[in-house]
Order: structure tokens, then sequence, then C-alpha cells
């Protein structure tokens, strides 16, 4: 299949009539919103965004760049399509915006977004395609396997159903930015024929976001996939060699990239404090609740019997999905459960996300905040402690100070010594209160 040619036709979704041509062979599905006549065009990476104007655009540098060595680029092609080319890229993402919002809350049932697209270089990439669904409201669904499997395969149509990106309360009166594709990594991809389709026909589903966060998968990201499933399967190596030699892991720490790090900036803190409990860190970066519990239904916890779990997870479900709270909380619970499940004479030290964003308010912090308030809820006193550092980890205003938290998120080495610090004491009346009944 070749791209098709824009159409000169803009309008209502709701009650337009069909203005597609369609290649022979081809039958419409219904009424069709071309979106690429009259758009603006955005070629974006993870420190500039930049118009693209004329043929040919490159995000420029800033004069201290985070990631010197990448580069995003994006042109026009003779028939119409545009070609988003990405290398070395922490992120790059090509965006749509409207002149005029469209209100799209008749079709949130029965319309798809549609494009036609052609990726011939993902062998280090893949994609997200997502909408701004309205102020602070940003959905995706991840293609990383769609998009790997249609390389090289020529023109492909892609049918996502808009539901999609729909959420409980979500406003759809006035769409700006009604598509955008995003990835990492290196890659090629060439679009054409962005359109919404009043009852299209979806070529893909999506997950179900109200269970997403307690169903068990593997990290599906470009930046992971070469490192995640060796991490796991070193992890289950590790565990049975300190089992053969007789020093089974007493103290555990479960988490994501945060907790990773005790690895990397806080190796030096776990040489001290920890190392000598014969502590195991499964902290993985990017998960998310539902990554968490596939590695521990996948054997990470068993096998040996802990005095002490120590959990923190969530902070990805809320930013990168900037999911409900109450769902991530119940991809928390869904974890204890298995934990106690798989650990049932261990103690959990359950630590409330820890804060981001320099300052209280945003709404990524809002998030954590409610979360964090679901997750108190979840300590009984007796099997579940509830810990929370923020008021050691944070100033005393709430800001966080960048010697604590360079990006905003992860920790330094001074942040892991106030980590352990402030949870020294719950830990140490944990590991001397003996294993659970």
């Amino acid at each position: 299949m070749s791209p098709l040619h824009p159409l000169i036709c803009l309008a209502a979704l709701v009650g337009l009539s069909a203005c597609s041509s369609l290649p022979a062979g081809r039958a419409p599905t219904g009424d069709v919103t071309e979106l690429m006549p009259g758009a603006r065009w955005e070629v974006a990476d993870m420190e500039a965004a930049t118009p693209l104007v004329g043929d040919t655009v490159v995000v420029p540098k800033p004069a201290q760049p985070r990631v010197p060595a990448s580069d995003v680029r994006a042109r026009r092609e003779a028939d119409g399509s545009l070609t988003l080319q990405w290398r070395e890229a922490w992120y790059a993402a090509l965006r749509l915006h409207l002149t005029q919002p469209l209100d799209l809350r008749g079709a949130l049932d029965d319309a798809t977004l549609e494009l036609d697209w052609r990726s011939d270089d993902m062998a280090r990439a893949g994609l997200h395609v997502g909408m701004a669904c309205g102020p602070d409201c940003v959905r995706k669904v991840n293609l990383l396997r769609a998009s790997r499997a249609a390389q090289g395969q020529g023109w492909q149509q892609l049918a996502l159903p808009l539901r999609c990106f729909v959420r409980d309360g979500a406003d759809f009166r006035a769409i700006a930015q009604p598509f955008f594709l995003d990835s990492s990594g290196s890659g090629t991809v060439q679009v054409a024929r962005v359109r919404l389709v009043r009852q299209g026909r979806p070529s893909t589903g999506c997950p179900d976001y109200r269970s997403e966060s307690v169903t068990p998968v593997t990290l599906d990201q470009v930046w992971a996939m070469d490192w995640w499933m060796p991490r796991h399967e070193k992890k289950l190596q590790a565990v049975r060699e300190a089992v053969a030699a007789g020093r089974p892991p007493q103290l555990v720490f479960i988490g994501d990239s945060i907790t990773h790090g005790w690895e990397d900036a806080g190796r030096r803190i776990w040489d001290e404090r920890y190392a000598p409990l014969d502590a195991l860190d499964l902290g993985y970066g990017g998960d998310k609740t539902e990554n968490v519990l596939w590695r521990l239904q996948h054997g990470e916890i068993d096998g040996f019997q802990a005095r002490v779990v120590v959990l923190m997870i969530g902070t990805n479900n809320t930013g990168d999905r900037q999911e409900d709270p109450a769902t991530t909380a119940a991809g928390v619970r869904r974890l204890l459960d298995e934990i106690r499940a798989r650990q049932p004479a261990a103690r959990v030290l359950l630590l409330a996300v820890f804060p981001r964003d320099a300052e209280p308010g945003t709404r990524l912090r809002r998030l954590n905040d409610r979360l964090n308030q679901h997750l108190a809820g979840f300590a009984d006193g007796e099997r579940i402690s509830f810990l929370d550092l923020q008021p050691v980890l944070a100033e005393p205003d709430g800001r966080l100070s960048t010697a604590i938290f360079p990006d905003l998120l992860h920790l330094s080495e001074d942040g892991y010594r106030r980590w352990a610090d402030g949870m020294a004491p719950t830990l140490q009346r944990l590991l001397s209160a003996g294993p659970l009944r």
C-alpha cells in the first residue's frame, strides 16, 4: 500500500460526510476527518521543540546538551508524508497541532485514530502513539512490538480505538493535539494520512486502564529491552547462589529505578548498611506495579525466607501514565498480597513514594501525594508498616534540592544516605521483631 495524499478536508467529526478517497480495493469504513491538512507540526527531543517549517528541520541543541550525541530531525516527503528520524535520543517526538480544536465527546465509543506508517529502521527503537486530551492530560499507547513487527514490511495501516485515550472524567471537548508519536534510541518512521474515522475498524487494541496496574507484564520499553530480562535472570541466579552458600537474603528491597540506584549512586551506603545483612536489590529502572508483579510471579522472591521486605513502587504509574492514584494503589495492594503468599514470615516496610518535581503542587506531586494517602491505609501494625520519608528528603517548605534529587526524581549519594538514616529506626525494629507466624 502506498501512502495516500492528504485531502483538503477538515471538519467536525460528528455528523461529517465521508470525504476520503481510497485506493483501489479498499472500502471506506466511515466518516473521515483528515488531520494533516492545515495542521502545524512540531519536532521535539527531551530538551527542545521546534516547528516543522519548510521541508526539513533539526531540533536545535542547547548550549550544554544533556545528550550531546542525540540527533532528532524530520522532513516532508514529495508524496505529502512526513519522516521522523532520531539517533541516540533519550526522547524524540513528532506532534500534530490543530488551529481549530476538535470536539470529540460524541465519538469516543466507536471512532478510531488511524494513520499509514512505514517503519524501516526499528531494531533499536519502538513507537508510542498518543493524544493530548486536554490540560494536564496526555495519553499514549505502547506500540513497541507492533512497530518492530512492521519493520521492512512497507506501508501499513494502524487503527487505534479512540477509547484507548479515554479515562474516567476526561473532557474531550477541545482537542488541539489529537496525534503525536514518540520514541527513544535510534530509528526512522514515515507517517501519512493521519485521520479520525467514525465507526472505524480497529487493527489493534490497548490495555484496559482500569486493570493495567494489576496485570503482570514485562517492561516493554525501548531503553529496557537489552537489560531488563537479563537482570531478572541474573537476580534469580544470585538468589540460587546465595541459598547454596548458606547465606540466603534476609532483607529485600523491591522497586523501580530509585531502588535500582542502590547499585549506583547508593552503592557506598548499601555496602556499609545492607550488604552485611545479605540484602537483595530487586529495583528495576522504569518498572510499574504490573512489571514488579510479573517479576515476583516468576521467582524473584522464591526459595528463601527473608526477614524484611522493603517495597516502594508507583511513581512510574502516576508519572508515565498519569493514572488515577487509586488504580496505582490497587497495583501496590496486589503486590503486598503476592509478597505475603511467597514470603509468609516476612514483615513488609511499605514506603511512601518519594517526592518529585522541584516544588509542591505540581500535577505529578499531587498524584503521588494522593497515592501515598492510599498506601498509608495498607499498614496493619503487624505484617505491614508504612513510612513516609518526605520530611527527611525534601526541604522544610517541600521543595527538592538538586543536591539530593539531581534530576528532581532520582537520588544522589547524599539522598541515599538520608534514605538509609531516615529508615534506620523502623527497619531495625522490624529486623529485630522476628518472623511472623
